[in-house]
C-alpha cells in the first residue's frame, strides 16, 4: 500500500512519484483550494450556526464550501414525525423525537421481529398448519403449493380429492401467492403455548416467505408497544444527510406539500391525511445546511426562506387548491437550518433585500477569489487538487509530477487571460474537466499514470465550442452563415453574438 504524506510546499510533492502519495486532508474544508477567507468564515458558520452568502463566478468552489461546511456540523439529533389525529384527520399531530427515543423504538422493532426458522426447525404440526409440511409424506415445500410437489397429494385437510376444485384453487394460489391463504394450504398464523422458567407463555408462529417466524412472549409484548406508533409517518429521519441542495427547487419541493388522494382521504378507500404529507427541503435541512445556488432564480420563493430563517419553523400545507390535500395542514414543522446561498455578481440586485439583511445580521457575505498567488505553497495545493479529483472520479489514474506541472502552467495561463499576472486560476471546475479528459486518454492507452503528454492532448481535445468555431470558420458570424438557415439567423440571440462571440474575440 502506498504511503500517504501531506504536501505543504512544492518540494514535498516533487520528491513523490505521483499524486497517489498525497495525503488528502480529513477536514473537507481543508480540501478547498484557495478561498482562505471563505473557508475561515465557513468554519465559523459551522461552529456558531451562521448563514453565508457566497458571491462569485461558476466553478470557484462555492458548492464545495457549502458541502464541506455541512460535514463539519454535528449529526442531527432529532427525528420529525406526523401522527394521525383521530379527532381532526386534516390536522395531524406533529411529533419531534430526540435521538434516545428513536434508538429506543428501533430496539423495540428489532426485538419485535422474532426469530426466523427454517420450516424443518419448527414443530411438525405447526409446519403442517402453516402449509410448509405435507401431512402424507412429511416433506417440505412452499405454503403456496396446494398439492405437495413430492407425493402429489393435497396439503389441505382431508387429503387428496377432498376438494374437486383444488386444481383451480392451486392455480389461483400460484398467481396470487398468500393473497388467499385461508382458502389454500393451512393458516397464516398458529398460536401455541410453552413452559419457560416454570411459567406458561404464548408463542406465535407465522409465515415469513420461505421461513417461519416465531414470536415468543417478549416479541409479542414488543409488537404491542409498536402498535402505538402504527399511525405515524416519519417526515425527516434521524439519520440523514445534513446537506440539502435546493437549487432551482419548485414551491412544493422547497416548502413541502400534501399529496392528492382521488378518494379524498376516505377512511376505507383513501389514504389518511398524515400519510400524504411530504416534507420540503427547508424541513429536510433541519439541523443541517440548505444550499441554494443561483438563489436569485428562486424569485418570490426567497420570502418563504426568509420566514423559515426567522421563525425556525414552517407549516406544511396542501399547495394545490384543486387537491384533496388542500385542507390538510401541519403547523410549526421545525426547519432550523444554516442557509448557504450563492450567486454571480450580476445577480446580487435580484436577491431580496430583507433576505440579505437577515444573512448579514446573522452571518457573513463573502466575495470568493478567482485566483491565488503563484507560489510554492499554492503549487502544492494544485497537486493536492489533482489527487482529490482523481479520488473523486474513481475511474482515472493518478498523475505524475510533470503532469501536475502542466496543469499548473494551464492554471497560470487561464489566470493571465483574466488579467491576473503571476497567479493561478481558481476556476477549478474546468481544470477538473481537463484532468478527467487526460485521465480518459491514459485509461484508453492502458497507461498507469497521467503524464504531461496526456495533459497536452487533453487540452486539444477539451477545447470549447467557440474555439472549434474559430478554427473551422474563422469567426462566429462566418460559422453562422454556413451552418444555419436564414430563418435560424433571425431567431439567433443578438446578445450572445455581440457580447460573447463577437468577431473581435477571435482576432
Amino acid at each position: 500500500m502506498t504511503e500517504k504524506r501531506p504536501v505543504e510546499t512544492w518540494e514535498d510533492f516533487a520528491s513523490m512519484s505521483s499524486t497517489e502519495e498525497i495525503q488528502i486532508p480529513s477536514d473537507p474544508l481543508d480540501r478547498v483550494l484557495g478561498q482562505e477567507e471563505a473557508i475561515a468564515l465557513a468554519k465559523i458558520a459551522a461552529k456558531q450556526r451562521r448563514h453565508l452568502l457566497l458571491v462569485g463566478p461558476p466553478g470557484t468552489g462555492k458548492s464545495m464550501i457549502a458541502r464541506a461546511l455541512s460535514m463539519n456540523l454535528p449529526q442531527p439529533s432529532h427525528e420529525i414525525r406526523v401522527a394521525k389525529n383521530p379527532e381532526n384527520a386534516e390536522r395531524p399531530f406533529l411529533e419531534i423525537l430526540d435521538k434516545d427515543e428513536v434508538l429506543r423504538q428501533e430496539a423495540i422493532e428489532k426485538d419485535a421481529v422474532g426469530t426466523l426458522l427454517d420450516p424443518s426447525e419448527a414443530p411438525p404440526n405447526v409446519a403442517e398448519h402453516l402449509g410448509y409440511r405435507c401431512k402424507e409424506c412429511h416433506k417440505y415445500s412452499q405454503p403456496t403449493d396446494i398439492t405437495c410437489p413430492h407425493c402429489g397429494k393435497s396439503k389441505m385437510s382431508g387429503g387428496q380429492g377432498s376438494n374437486p376444485f383444488q386444481d383451480i384453487i392451486g392455480s389461483l394460489g400460484g398467481m396470487f401467492g398468500d393473497a388467499i391463504p385461508e382458502a389454500t394450504a393451512g393458516k397464516p398464523k398458529v398460536n401455541t403455548t410453552r413452559m419457560r422458567d416454570g411459567e406458561e407463555e404464548t408463542v406465535v408462529f407465522e409465515r415469513a416467505g420461505e421461513k417461519i417466524r416465531m414470536l415468543d412472549q417478549k416479541a409479542l409484548d414488543k409488537r404491542g408497544e409498536l402498535q402505538r406508533t402504527s399511525n405515524e409517518k416519519v417526515l425527516v429521519k434521524l439519520r440523514r444527510d445534513p446537506f440539502v441542495l435546493a437549487t432551482g427547487a419548485s414551491e412544493t419541493e422547497l416548502l413541502g406539500d400534501v399529496r392528492h388522494d382521488p378518494y379524498g382521504g376516505h377512511e376505507k378507500l383513501g389514504s389518511p391525511a398524515y400519510e400524504r404529507i411530504v416534507a420540503g427541503s427547508i424541513h429536510e435541512a433541519h439541523e443541517g445546511v440548505l444550499f441554494v445556488d443561483e438563489i436569485s432564480h428562486l424569485g418570490d420563493l426567497q420570502r418563504y426562506i426568509l420566514t423559515a430563517m426567522q421563525e425556525k419553523c414552517f407549516p406544511i400545507v396542501g399547495r394545490n387548491p384543486q387537491s384533496a390535500g388542500a385542507s390538510v395542514k401541519v403547523d410549526d414543522v421545525p426547519c432550523d437550518f444554516i442557509l448557504v446561498a450563492a450567486c454571480n455578481i450580476q445577480d446580487l440586485e435580484n436577491i431580496l433585500s430583507p433576505l440579505r439583511s437577515r444573512i448579514i445580521g446573522n452571518g457573513y457575505e463573502v466575495l470568493v477569489d478567482t485566483v491565488i498567488p503563484d507560489n510554492e505553497r499554492n503549487r502544492a495545493k494544485y497537486a493536492q487538487f489533482v489527487a482529490q479529483e482523481v479520488a473523486l472520479d474513481g475511474h482515472i489514474p493518478h498523475a505524475t509530477v510533470d503532469a501536475v506541472e502542466a496543469i499548473i502552467a494551464e492554471g497560470r495561463k487561464r489566470a493571465k487571460a483574466d488579467g491576473q499576472i503571476n497567479c493561478l486560476t481558481l476556476r477549478l471546475r474546468e481544470l477538473g474537466g481537463l484532468i478527467r479528459a487526460a485521465g480518459d486518454i491514459a485509461v484508453m492507452e492502458g497507461a498507469d499514470l497521467i503524464t504531461a503528454e496526456h495533459i497536452e492532448r487533453a487540452l486539444r481535445r477539451s477545447r470549447t465550442v467557440e474555439d472549434q468555431i474559430r478554427e473551422r470558420y474563422g469567426s462566429y458570424t462566418q460559422g453562422l452563415g454556413k451552418d444555419v438557415s436564414s430563418a435560424q439567423k433571425e431567431r439567433s440571440n443578438y446578445y450572445y453574438q455581440t457580447e460573447h462571440l463577437d468577431d473581435n474575440m477571435f482576432s
